[in-house]
């Protein structure tokens, strides 16, 4: 620096002290222009000095030269009257009249380990390092410098437990501060540089360090499948080694092992206790056509069932006139959003709750447009029942039955999501008189649309009814009381029988949205798949891999202090970021977590598809509300539709309507259970082009 001030200095005249960077950028000085005498001698050719031989002398020797005065460089020299700019202190000459100032540690060196220049890390060492960080940093977090770890963890031969427990037992509280050395370590000299000071005496270490009560040794599991170690920063995962993406399955990450709650817990006992005499809960989804009236009829349904409030329903009533969409009031009781209201459909899945004689029913109202379809598969997920929603106004049945239709593909979609019980709503049937035979026509061709989808006759109830009038709704119709003399749509709802429970098994959890709650911590809403979660239980959230606290469990706003399988509910977590959660992760038993997976088995039942499928197909998966590119690796055998039985090995591609067992390969990895073992976390669906073109269910994990 002080080198490029005696050249700005110049007393030539025309260069002043606020000198202009920007016009004078990577120019040269004219040769008239006189050099101080310590540019001079440094960069000038000449002859009979260092180069005796002539030459000019190399830039090793300039090099060398600096490197005497990297500790303290002197401040920039105050010019003297004459405008000659002074020497540097502790040149040549001597005749510097400079200040000297210490320069501090980020003048001095780049690098926040020195060592690493003289001492480099192979590829191995390299990729041991930076897991052995992730592992040390999880536990000590900010409280002992990077570098102090990356210096202890080197010189432990990379191994975490001792490393972690030298710097326990020897915290390093300055963050300049080096870590404590185990050997001394040799600092190699590299000539002309001048010899370091010799280092500090090492730190004697007991053979046997005390172990520290506040900090106990960490013990380790292991999922059956990890996807990696969790980064400390937003950026996707990189070897240290390399800096290259991984192509592989990363190692998996040792997590703290803990319990979920104190004690053994009878599951099945507790939920026979708790819910002994209560309303079953029944979590019911609503899917069709769009524009075949689903948010109309469920609005009106809840609206004579007492769950919306004369108030609100004027209120609804006066906007949605101000907007010139007054048929769709009732809608509104589900359409919440503006966005929805504005356009006039569903975009995202509605839920509410209403009661009947004997089920307490979660509804879902999943969207019916074909742009939406990976909503209406999330809320199909979550379901155990299901009404299907049509529209017999004439020419309105066929556009939503016929190719194209959405009908077809949300029976199809909720019959492979595990829905089997469905109701078929007749809807808008006031528009065609209340006629018999439209009826009997639109009944006959979904009965055997249906039996072909895999639902049972017994399993299906159709009920004509209309959600504009209210008609046989929760009350018979007169319109319908001549001819018709099946159940209304609440009585239908009410018979569905309720499906098994999975209490007794590990806990599962998917979470559907993430909110900020009133209270202290993150809120976590989803349906609870399997298990029980108590108040003050520890949950383990995976793939994050970090464990939090259920502070509070929520239904309904109010908080309860249980929750099981079947049940939609929020739990309040106190310990992660909201940031590092996101929508399709789950929370799980700590000591039972779920396995994470890239790629895994299953068995799929290709639907309509125009072009067969092959080797290295690629496909998005939709499971839950998870949306993943995947690619079907290999068609591993092709088996018999009804009977499993095997037909052909290693088929060369797979056509419309046949079953095969494929291995699929996943861009991210993602949660995943077996069918055999939990059959709300192994299905899935395959698409492509917008379209649903297979189903699977997961049979083996890789």
């Amino acid at each position: 620096m002080a080198r490029h001030r005696d050249v700005r200095n110049m007393d030539t005249g025309e260069f002043e002290d606020d000198y202009d960077y920007g016009s004078s950028y990577g120019s040269s000085y004219m040769d008239e222009t006189s050099l101080s005498t310590s540019v001079e001698r440094d960069y000038m050719y000449r002859r009979g000095s260092v180069g005796a031989s002539g030459h000019t002398p190399k830039m090793g020797h300039f090099l060398a030269r600096r490197s005497d005065s990297i500790s303290s460089v002197p401040e920039e020299e105050e010019e003297d009257e004459g405008g000659q700019a002074g020497q540097r202190a502790g040149g040549t000459d001597g005749a510097g009249r400079g200040r000297v100032r210490a320069r501090s540690d980020s003048e001095t060196s780049s690098s926040s380990n020195p060592e690493d220049d003289v001492d480099p890390l192979n590829e191995e060492e390299a990729g041991r390092l930076a897991q052995c960080l992730e592992q040390i940093l999880d536990i000590v977090g900010d409280s002992i410098p990077e570098s102090s770890i990356r210096e202890v963890v080197k010189r432990c031969d990379f191994n975490p437990e001792v490393a972690l427990n030298t710097l326990l037992n020897n915290p390093i509280k300055s963050i300049g501060r080096r870590a404590p050395s185990l050997t001394p370590k040799p600092q190699p000299i590299v000539a002309p540089v001048p010899a370091p000071a010799p280092a500090p005496p090492p730190v004697v270490v007991a053979a046997e360090p005390p172990v520290v009560a506040a900090r106990p040794k960490p013990k380790w599991l292991k999922a059956e499948a990890m996807s990696g170690p969790r980064s400390r920063s937003a950026s996707p995962a990189v070897s240290a080694a390399n800096g290259k993406w991984r192509d592989t399955a990363p190692p998996s990450v040792s997590t703290p092992k803990v319990s979920m709650r104190k004690g053994e817990l009878d599951a099945r006992a507790r939920y026979q206790k708790e819910r002994a005499g209560a309303q079953v809960p029944l979590n019911l989804v609503v899917v069709g056509h769009v524009d075949s009236g689903k948010s109309t009829l469920m609005g009106h349904l809840l609206l004579a069932l007492g769950q919306v409030s004369a108030k609100l329903m004027h209120k609804y009533e006066t906007e949605s006139k101000k907007l010139g969409k007054q048929s769709f009031a009732l809608a509104w009781v589900l359409d919440e959003s503006a966005e929805e209201r504005e356009r006039g459909i569903t975009m995202d899945v509605g839920q509410h709750k209403f009661q009947t004689a004997s089920k307490c029913v979660t509804l879902l109202d999943a969207p019916g447009h074909k742009d939406f379809i990976p909503h209406m598969i999330s809320g199909a997920y979550q379901a155990d029942v299901s009404i299907l929603v049509v529209n017999a106004t004439r020419g309105e049945f066929e556009a939503g039955f016929e190719m194209g239709g959405q009908t077809r593909e949300h029976a199809l979609l909720v019959r492979s999501l595990g829905v089997s019980q469905l109701v078929v709503a007749v809807n808008k049937l006031d528009t065609v008189g209340w006629d018999l035979a439209r009826l009997a026509d639109i009944t006959a061709k979904l009965a055997h649309f249906l039996r072909q989808v895999g639902f049972k006759e017994s399993d299906v109830v159709y009920v004509p009814c209309s959600g504009f009038t209210g008609d046989n709704l929760i009350r018979p119709s007169p319109h319908l009381s001549s001819w018709y003399t099946g159940p209304t749509l609440v009585e239908a709802i009410d018979a569905f029988k309720p499906p098994e429970r999975l209490v007794d098994k590990p806990f599962r959890m998917f979470i559907s949205d993430i909110y900020k709650g009133q209270a202290s911590g993150i809120c976590c809403a989803g349906r609870i798949e399997s298990g029980l979660v108590l108040k003050e239980d520890k949950v383990l959230i995976m793939p994050l891999q970090e464990v939090a606290t259920v502070k509070s469990v929520q239904q309904d706003e109010l908080s309860v202090l249980s929750a099981f399988a079947g049940d939609h509910c929020s739990l309040v977590l106190v310990g992660p970021d909201q940031t590092s959660l996101a929508n399709g992760m789950v929370l799980c038993d700590p000591q039972n977590p779920i396995p994470v997976t890239k790629r895994f088995e299953a068995r799929i039942v290709i639907f309509n598809i125009d072009i067969p499928i092959t080797k290295g197909y690629t496909v998005v998966l939709h499971y839950g509300s998870v949306q993943v590119q995947a690619v079907l690796k290999r068609l591993l055998t092709q088996i018999h539709k009804s009977t499993g039985e095997v037909i052909k090995n290693k088929p060369r591609c797979l056509t419309k309507a046949c079953s095969a067992v494929v291995e699929v390969a996943l861009d991210t990895p993602i949660c995943l259970e077996t069918y055999s073992h939990i059959r709300e976390l192994g299905r899935f669906m395959l698409r492509n082009g917008g379209k649903t073109i297979a189903a699977g269910v997961v049979t083996k994990i890789l």
